[in-house]
């Protein structure tokens, strides 16, 4: 028995040399440890062995026993070694090559031109407040002076929601809310969504405005004027001609439409102003009393004047975009040129 594991010994190790899979090295390890395996099966004799002869058989049994299990794990340590360094060599990166540049997205168009709005603005002094999307009839109509009869709050309008609730039309109401919260002097511009049942070339049905607000104890319309001649040419240029048509707001008296030359003809005449040389642009005027009235305030202590632009309009005249509906149809194409 002795020659016998000696002989088994020498054998599994030069086998366990050999072995240069992980599958190859299990099939030796059954071969040998099985149930059925050579070392099992000289070790399930030793029961046929003298009393004399069994300590000293179980002795060398075990330490060949101890002596294979090591070469194993050392031969399965060495293929992992070997494995995972094969991989790291299949995986390896060539640093020489060229880096990809990663894709940065850029600002729509839209944000592009409400950023630089709120820009102008905030350079004259004036403070960029927000309000909700969802609205009461009472802060986007009635304390806007826009009587029940006023074919704004028709339902081909206005999307009414319910308990008296709408999406609002307009960011006015937030001129209301601040009024209501605040004391003159007040120098404010609303940026935001608006909604309205309108859908062609030069409506959607949600729009983007910026309403301005200034109210002081003597706020005149020549600084009105002033004013969005100033914003016209930081945003335009500064050979962009302005006029000023009467016109007529709810919450505005006296009020007026103000047009500039057209960006594309230069004020010659073509098919972007239909052949007049001057685009609309915005509404303004002076706050009407009435409108001071609902939020407390003195109108023969306090004037104002208010003023609001569609911020889609504007993108299309600084980028010449013939469709207002263009930029919400997310064509790539189209806003990779932005």
């Amino acid at each position: 028995m002795k020659a016998e594991l000696q002989a088994i010994q020498a054998e599994a190790l030069e086998a366990i040399k050999s072995a240069d899979t992980p599958d190859a090295l299990e099939s030796l390890r059954i071969k040998y440890f099985g149930r059925k395996g050579k070392l099992t099966d000289v070790m399930k004799g030793m029961g046929k062995l003298s009393a004399e002869e069994r300590p000293e058989m179980g002795k060398l049994a075990n330490e060949v026993r101890a002596t294979l299990t090591q070469a194993f794990e050392a031969a399965t340590q060495a293929l992992h070694s070997q494995q995972q360094e094969q991989q790291l060599a299949a995986e390896a990166v060539d640093i020489t090559l060229p880096g990809r540049k990663p894709a940065y997205g850029k600002a729509h168009p839209i944000m592009q031109t409400l950023e630089q709005i709120e820009a102008i603005f905030y350079q004259m002094g004036f403070e960029v407040v927000t309000g909700p999307d969802v609205e009461t009839e009472y802060y986007n109509f009635d304390a806007l002076n826009t009587p029940a009869d006023h074919p704004a709050r028709d339902l081909h309008d206005t999307f009414y929601l319910t308990d008296g609730h709408l999406l609002r039309t307009h960011t006015s109401p937030v001129q209301i809310r601040t009024m209501e919260n605040q004391k003159p002097p007040i120098r404010i511009i609303v940026p935001g969504k608006c909604y309205r049942v309108d859908y062609d070339v030069s409506h959607t049905p949600m729009f983007h405005q910026v309403e301005g607000l200034l109210v002081d104890k003597h706020a005149t319309f020549s600084e009105l004027k002033g004013i969005l001649t100033s914003f016209v040419r930081q945003m335009f240029g500064d050979k962009t001609q302005m006029r000023f048509r009467p016109h007529f707001f709810p919450f505005t008296e006296p009020s007026a439409e103000a047009d500039i030359s057209c960006a594309v003809c230069q004020g010659k005449g073509c098919r972007s102003c239909g052949g007049t040389g001057w685009v609309e642009i915005l509404g303004a005027g002076a706050v009407d009393p009435a409108v001071f009235e609902a939020v407390n305030y003195d109108p023969n202590e306090v004037t104002g004047f208010a003023f609001g632009m569609g911020v889609e309009r504007i993108a299309n005249l600084q980028f010449r975009i013939p469709d207002i509906r263009t930029l919400y149809e997310n064509d790539l194409r189209f806003l990779r040129q932005f």
